[in-house]
């Protein structure tokens, strides 16, 4: 295999990673909201946690993004 193939490989690759961070978002938004239907008054208090939750999950995503910019351009 040519290294330039391999490259290519390799950075898309590092793009599932943005694919499973997007489902871990859309899960944690989904527990959030049927947790919140099924008792309303603790949604205020979780609230800030499904946000939390779906930045780190975000944070995971960009990284992959950035890992696979620099297998393409960098290496």
């Amino acid at each position: 295999m040519e290294a330039e193939a391999a490259k290519f490989l390799g950075a898309g690759l590092a793009t599932l990673g943005m694919g499973l961070a997007a489902i871990g978002v859309g899960t944690i938004f989904g527990n959030f909201l049927s947790g919140a239907l099924r008792n309303p008054s603790a949604a205020d208090g979780q609230f800030a946690r499904a946000f939390i939750g779906a930045a780190l999950a975000e944070g995971l995503g960009i990284f992959s993004l950035v890992v696979a910019l620099v297998l393409l351009f960098v290496v």
